[in-house]
């Protein structure tokens, strides 16, 4: 019952004109005053801001704000695989032969989510890793490996929330929001994917590099309002770090595992 009702709520007010009426206060003039209300409510710590607080026009220019390259190293090594986003771990581990894996209990397939059966068959077996960014987290997206690009797809319209309620009690956020989906040949020549899940009410995913060839930890894009990233890795070409694991913070740059 509390699932049906939560999902009726969210489809009444996740409509075209609501999400629309967000984005336009978002980037007015007038979404500037809240900017000092919105540091102090998500806590969000100022000295790794690239500037001050003055110098951002509107709300969403603060949301999409960069920071300081020094607290972002950026892991050594070649076949040393950095995480992609501040943020949560929200979930990690193996695909299953049937190409499922869990979010919150809830079962997502990879065909669903890659929208692409061929696509698919390369992570059967492999691993997932889930990462959540809170309102809070910066918001721009990097390169978790060198790799390159073989394609890049759009998939999805609208997008339901993918924050805690929205994961446990809606219907399959991860698979079903508007995602942008980048398909990736590695350094061991091991398929990988990235997916950039967008959030409820803005489907905004701007992505900020157009080369073929992605060195790791540079920058790919960012939200707006946004979300959730999702890494596929093939059967045999990653090791999940010990450290990545359901609950724990990582930032760019930071290592999540290892190419095989």
């Amino acid at each position: 019952m509390k699932h049906k009702v939560y999902q009726s709520l969210i489809e009444l007010t996740n409509g075209k004109w609501s999400s629309l009426a967000i984005q336009r206060f978002a980037k007015s003039s007038w979404s500037r005053k809240i900017i000092p209300s919105y540091i102090r409510t998500y806590r969000i710590e100022m000295k790794e801001v690239s500037q001050s607080i003055d110098t951002f026009p509107t709300l969403h220019d603060f949301f999409i704000r960069k920071i300081e390259s020094q607290y972002h190293p950026i892991v050594n090594g070649e076949m040393v695989a950095s995480s992609p986003v501040d943020g949560k771990v929200e979930s990690a581990g193996s695909i299953t032969s049937n190409g499922t894996f869990l979010v919150k209990e809830k079962a997502y397939t990879v065909t669903n989510l890659l929208g692409n059966v061929d696509q698919a068959s390369h992570y059967i077996d492999g691993t997932y890793i889930v990462f959540y960014l809170s309102p809070a987290d910066y918001h721009r997206i990097h390169s978790p490996v060198n790799g390159h690009v073989k394609k890049q797809v759009t998939l999805g319209e609208k997008s339901y929330p993918v924050n805690q309620a929205g994961l446990t009690y809606g219907k399959t956020p991860i698979s079903g929001n508007y995602r942008q989906i980048t398909n990736l040949i590695c350094s061991n020549l091991k398929h990988c994917a990235v997916i950039s899940v967008g959030a409820m009410f803005v489907n905004s995913i701007q992505m900020t590099n157009t080369s073929r060839d992605w060195k790791k930890g540079e920058e790919i894009g960012y939200f707006t309002f946004g979300s959730t990233v999702v890494l596929l890795f093939e059967k045999n070409a990653f090791q999940l770090d010990s450290s990545i694991t359901p609950g724990s913070r990582v930032r760019v740059g930071e290592k999540i595992g290892s190419m095989l």
